[in-house]
């Protein structure tokens, strides 16, 4: 049971060096109900991480070839501020709930 929430834990934890590698393979290897469970929130909190990135793209592109020339690049701006908020919020969320399930006695 120690192994199961340790997996749990380590897919919400893998934010910090493996992304979305370690949830993926905990959905794979792990045959426990709740442990997938787990794998499957932390993997789409690790995939919200890519939400503004074609935000960025697409501002960076427009601010190359001259769409809003002389402007602020504010498209940009606002991509990246909500990046960086998002990444933020995501990482506290991932920390959280990682405690909260080593902290359980059991995983739900």
């Amino acid at each position: 049971m120690e192994s199961n929430k340790l997996l749990a834990a380590l897919s919400y934890f893998s934010i910090f060096f493996a992304g979305i590698i370690v949830p993926i393979v905990v959905l794979c290897v792990s045959g426990d109900k709740e442990v997938k469970h787990h794998a499957k929130k932390a993997l789409i909190s690790h995939l919200l991480l890519l939400i503004p990135v074609p935000i960025i793209i697409f501002a960076a592109f427009a601010d190359i070839i001259g769409i809003h020339q002389g402007e602020v690049p504010i498209m940009l701006f606002v991509g990246i501020i909500i990046s960086i908020i998002l990444s933020i919020i995501i990482f506290i969320w991932n920390i959280v709930k990682g405690i909260q399930v080593l902290s359980k006695e059991t995983i739900i």
